[in-house]
């Protein structure tokens, strides 16, 4: 039976029953309209954990003055039912003001990470996501808490944030989850016209064409251009940036000695979609 709390003390009454019974919690953040991507992760954490908490939440502090806060698609008794597909225990999905105080004067902000590649077009975005994450944690306890590794750049960044917080959790990161043709399972595809949609392809289609240089042992910089290549020959697509960083610090490499992220944000039309993948060599769970 999937539980529905709308206010904080509701999460952390529930988990601290749950601990005291010594069951282990598992957390999934996610901004709802969910998709097989965000299913993937609560099995996950189902399969490793005695409970599931899940936070639904259109964080407001992670856009910027002229992103898609108001248009992001939200569809909750949609989300719910898959969530009793998946056997989540807990949705937290509280309103902004239960979240942040008006007069709120804290954040958690990180350097270097949070400034590259996402980070040099959306300036806020990695504060908002630091600060939402830590209070999530700091709600729910878990044990464990899982991310997607389509938000390459955003899972590393909590890495960093839990190591360099001491915090008392596990990170988790998981596969991305594809369409059959191919495209990253986002919330945003929604936002795709049908000749949109179809255009959205050439971001996977970079992605394997680097993946097969990068098997043949290409240099990091030789594979980029190519995938900027295989994006450039879509009419309907603009590059925000394609680049091979270090899959852990995310600064720029010279060679695949490491593991190494190739990571992209293309617009297509109106609609900014990330992807990418990583060599041989990553950790996908910390």
């Amino acid at each position: 039976m999937l539980e529905i709390a709308t206010k904080i003390a509701q999460v952390r009454e529930r988990v601290k029953a749950w601990k005291k019974a010594g069951l282990t919690v598992g957390l999934v953040p996610t901004m709802g309209y969910l998709h097989e991507g965000h299913a993937s992760l609560v099995k996950r954490a189902k399969s490793e954990c005695d409970r599931v908490v899940v936070s639904d939440f259109v964080n407001p502090t992670q856009f910027g003055p002229n992103e898609d806060l108001e248009s992001y698609p939200r569809d909750f008794e949609r989300d719910c039912a898959l969530l009793k597909d998946c056997g989540a225990d807990l949705v937290f999905h509280p309103a902004p003001e239960e979240m942040y105080a008006p007069d709120r004067t804290t954040w958690v902000d990180m350097e270097r990470l949070s400034s590259v590649l996402c980070g040099k077009t959306r300036p806020i975005h990695f504060r908002g996501v630091c600060t939402v994450v830590n209070k999530l944690i700091n709600i729910a306890a878990p044990d464990r808490a899982y991310f997607g590794q389509k938000d390459a750049q955003q899972l590393a960044v909590i890495r960093r944030m839990v190591r360099d917080l001491n915090m008392d959790v596990v990170i988790v990161g998981c596969p991305i989850v594809r369409e059959e043709d191919g495209l990253a399972k986002s919330s945003r595809n929604t936002y795709l016209s049908a000749a949109e949609r179809q255009a959205a392809l050439c971001l996977s289609r970079a992605v394997r064409a680097g993946e097969r240089l990068a098997a043949a042992g290409a240099s990091p910089q030789d594979i980029v251009e190519d995938m900027k290549s295989v994006i450039q020959a879509e009419p309907m697509a603009r590059i925000d940036y394609v680049e091979a960083v270090d899959a852990v610090n995310l600064e720029p490499v010279t060679d695949l000695s490491g593991p190494v992220l190739f990571a992209m944000a293309v617009y297509i039309g109106r609609t900014r979609l990330i992807d990418n993948f990583i060599t041989k060599g990553a950790s996908h769970a910390a």
